[in-house]
């Protein structure tokens, strides 16, 4: 079968894509071929993927600029997981003709594991357990709950909308922030619309919601940390690059501000050496919001079904 066109699966560093969804459709039409570590520079992904005429991406794990498109002469489909990716030049694709496709996805886990940090984080869970494993004193420290605290949400989009119900659950003040319809967004949320500036003051917990646009790139800058509270926490579990990473770095290093939970960074996998990963005043996971078993069988499931289509000469989920 060497002879078949190749179809590279990128990035599947939990070894899930051929778990998760029946790849039998494409038995004897198309050579898989699964790198389950992240290729690296772009010289590395343009040598390993020279020969394919298929890529299915996890993501924004791998980028595809118009350079890299232009070093992959065989690529015809390459189907990204989720309905957006801005990592993927598209006009570029356009007129290499290339089709792009992407997938659905579960619309809760990235929302889900914000408000895990959130708790995990006001109740020094990571701490207590380590604790707890080392065998260590009984009971070392002592939490803060949530009811009565205020909670900031900047966009209220689909995520930052669940991001208010679950404060509301939790007994908490709610205000919000959004780039359009403020008051009317708010109003359908039961929130306090509030300025973004008057949000960083105001708020013990505030939870960055929003999508990375050139009008959100580095929204979150050093004078908003200058008028957060000393023990309130920043959590981004959107995009990094929405945070000005120097500033965020240089607040939690004097503890200007009580910390952050992040899942996002502006270079992914993150450097063993970052400030990250050193920094006690943080609760960072590798980028796993999106990361369930309910997703991937919806990302797999549908990309399976885009290639099969593409063989048959349909194009479904079109980018563009």
């Amino acid at each position: 079968m060497t002879d078949l066109p190749i179809c590279a699966i990128l990035d599947d560093y939990q070894d899930a894509a051929l778990a998760c969804a029946d790849w039998s459709a494409l038995d004897g039409r198309i050579n898989l071929r699964r790198y389950d570590a992240h290729l690296g520079d772009e010289d590395a992904v343009a040598r390993a993927l020279a020969d394919c005429t298929v890529i299915v991406a996890m993501r924004e794990r791998t980028p595809f600029p118009a350079s890299l498109l232009r070093r992959l002469p065989r690529l015809k489909l390459l189907v990204t997981t989720g309905m957006r990716n801005r990592s993927i030049d598209l006009q570029a694709a356009a007129d290499l003709g290339i089709t792009v496709c992407g997938t659905g996805a579960a619309g809760n886990p990235a929302a889900e594991l914000a408000w895990g940090g959130v708790l995990a984080f006001m109740r020094q869970l990571p701490e207590e357990v380590a604790n707890f494993r080392a065998g260590g004193p009984w009971q070392t420290g002592l939490g803060r709950s949530l009811q009565h605290k205020r909670l900031g949400i900047v966009g209220l989009g689909k995520l930052g909308r669940q991001m208010a119900r679950f404060g509301q659950a939790f007994g908490m003040e709610v205000c919000g922030w959004t780039r359009s319809d403020l008051e009317a967004r708010a109003e359908t949320l039961g929130i306090e619309p509030v300025d973004l500036p008057g949000l960083f003051a105001s708020s013990d917990v505030i939870t960055i919601q929003l999508s990375l646009v050139d009008g959100t790139r580095g929204l979150v800058s050093a004078d908003l940390f200058g008028r957060m509270r000393p023990d309130a926490v920043l959590v981004n579990t959107s995009r990094g690059p929405i945070v000005d990473e120097a500033a965020l770095i240089a607040a939690l290093e004097c503890q200007r501000i009580g910390g952050a939970v992040l899942d996002v960074f502006d270079h992914e996998p993150l450097p063993a050496d970052h400030p990250y990963r050193r920094l006690t005043n943080v609760l960072a996971t590798p980028h796993i919001g999106y990361v369930t078993q309910e997703n991937y069988r919806v990302y797999y499931r549908e990309a399976v079904e885009n290639v099969a289509n593409w063989l048959e000469g349909r194009v479904l989920r079109a980018l563009i």
